[in-house]
């Protein structure tokens, strides 16, 4: 969507929500990387030396990452991937309880998924404005034809297109705060003749 986006909206929009998105992966990274530290430091202050394996066979697929944010989602998702034997063998071994667990566990999933919610908001945030944008456009022509006097020509009517065409206030804030789906970005005034 951030290719498409920067051909209709400011690149400097596009790049604001990019680096609020990279900033949370950054943030959700940083806290399985430190929650991982904390289980290694509880295996070796207790002597655990082998960790928890599962019965079945993790699912694995075969992913093309398409972007950089794309990768490092991939790579969040491969630190919870290790992360999860961690606590379950704390676990077993009695370092911390079933209820300690459950709740570390319930935290990182529930970051992790923060971060594809809030791609996903950022998405249609800018998918909106991208639409908003258009519907503004076409919505000119539509007054240009009205507005021109009847023998006027084409070129006049193309200027008066080109000068009422509204400005479209930068939504990136309410992007970058998660609040996009509520936001509703208000009709453009046309000017007609």
């Amino acid at each position: 969507i951030s290719v498409i986006a920067r051909t209709r909206l400011d690149p400097e929009d596009v790049a604001r929500v990019e680096t609020a998105l990279r900033e949370r992966l950054d943030a959700v990274s940083a806290a399985l990387d430190r929650a991982i530290d904390g289980a290694e430091a509880l295996f070796k202050a207790h002597g655990i030396t082998r960790v928890a394996t599962y019965d079945t066979r993790a699912l694995e697929i075969e992913v093309g990452v398409l972007s950089s944010s794309g990768r490092r989602y991939l790579e969040v998702l491969g630190k919870l991937d290790q992360l999860m034997p961690l606590l379950q063998t704390l676990e077993i071994h009695e370092v911390i309880t079933t209820r300690e667990v459950d709740k570390q566990r319930a935290l990182v999933k529930r970051q992790v998924r923060g971060v594809a919610t809030a791609a996903r908001n950022f998405a249609s945030g800018l998918r909106r404005r991208m639409n908003a944008s258009e519907v503004a456009i076409e919505g000119q022509g539509e007054s240009v034809e009205n507005a021109t006097p009847e023998g006027g020509s084409a070129q006049a009517g193309e200027e008066a297109a080109i000068s009422a065409l509204p400005t479209v206030a930068p939504a990136a804030e309410s992007v970058a705060s998660g609040e996009a789906e509520n936001d509703e970005t208000p009709a453009p005034r046309i000017a007609t003749a």
